[in-house]
């Protein structure tokens, strides 16, 4: 599996070239927040090495023996009818107790009235989109890195149009429980569609991501630091509503720096009480921050917080963060422990 696993990654970036972060790519739901941990700590976090099994939709190489029959539900009221949420569960298997993983993400678009081209109602319509991936990682034997893989099936319906596709995600962790230090980078979304909505094929949206995390010594803090969308340095963009006019009717258009640009690619993170029965949860999201912000006013655009609780056997999460301009967004989640 270990070689299988390097090749694959050799073979990903030869089209790192041509990625890019847009709308020009199907099935985006599949890089959206799948749960309170991951949304309140910025929205990537692929160095989580924990009983959390929603943190190997992010990053395979995650799944671990102290997920061992955990289940986890994820839910977000969007913005307005639009809501999704995910489900994750993680099993040990055989005298070796090896670890798979098994997962849903689906996204929910509610109804639409629908109308031909001349403008006469044709009843309502719904659409949505649903990925179901198996996972399984392994540890390097004589090393504190561990590898793994999700396949992923998907499958979206848009009024009349469907689509089905399917994806590989790899990871790789380095976790050092003596210095309690943690790496992880996680190549996501290889894969191509299998049926076309309309006979266009579409790329799916690869994404690459890089983390580092650590718990502090005698301090009840982790903190995380993350480098997100790998895959693409340019991912700054000119913002009209921010371009400059002066008394003499001349424009400055918005221009970001090279140093505004690479500050987009940052992700950052810090959990309060992390090993107790309740955590605080704190996050910054460089990118975000700047795609939402609006000039001469303060819109905390890019922050985002949480809480979790354990109950005996559940812990609860909750998280809050801003995604649009329109409204901010509520993750709930529960973890059940179902041994």
């Amino acid at each position: 599996m270990i070689r299988i696993f390097i090749f694959l990654i050799l073979i990903s970036f030869s089209s790192l070239t041509y990625s890019q972060i847009g709308g020009r790519y199907t099935y985006q739901f599949l890089n959206l927040v799948s749960s309170p941990r991951q949304a309140a700590l910025g929205g990537k976090y692929v160095t989580g090495y924990n009983m959390d099994p929603t943190s190997a939709m992010l990053n395979p190489a995650s799944i671990n023996t102290e997920m061992n029959n955990q289940l986890a539900v994820n839910y977000v009221n969007y913005i307005a009818d639009v809501n999704y949420g995910s489900v994750a569960y993680a099993k040990a298997f055989g005298k070796n107790q090896r670890m798979f993983h098994a997962g849903v993400t689906y996204i929910n678009y509610g109804k639409f009235d629908g109308f031909d081209e001349f403008g006469n109602a044709t009843g309502d319509f719904g659409a949505g989109e649903v990925a179901v991936s198996i996972g399984y990682a392994q540890n390097i034997p004589n090393s504190k890195f561990h590898v793994g893989a999700n396949a992923k099936i998907i499958s979206s319906k848009l009024e009349e149009y469907t689509s089905t596709g399917g994806a590989l995600d790899l990871g790789i962790i380095y976790h050092n429980p003596e210095t309690t230090f943690d790496f992880g980078f996680a190549i996501r979304n290889l894969g191509t569609q299998f049926s076309t909505y309309a006979g266009t094929r579409e790329d799916l949206p690869l994404s690459i991501d890089a983390g580092f995390a650590q718990t502090l010594k005698g301090v009840p803090i982790r903190w995380n630091f993350t480098l997100e969308n790998l895959q693409t340095w340019d991912i700054a963009f000119s913002n009209p509503a921010r371009d400059i006019t002066d008394l003499e009717g001349n424009v400055e258009a918005d221009d970001p720096s090279f140093f505004n640009n690479a500050l987009r690619h940052i992700v950052l993170g810090v959990e309060l009480f992390p090993d107790s029965g309740f955590n605080i949860r704190l996050g910054y999201n460089f990118r975000r921050s700047e795609e939402l912000r609006v000039v001469d006013q303060r819109s905390f655009a890019g922050l985002s917080g949480g809480l979790s609780l354990k109950l005996g056997k559940f812990r609860f999460a909750y998280s809050y963060a801003r995604y649009n301009s329109a409204a901010s967004s509520s993750t709930f989640g529960i973890n059940v422990n179902l041994q």
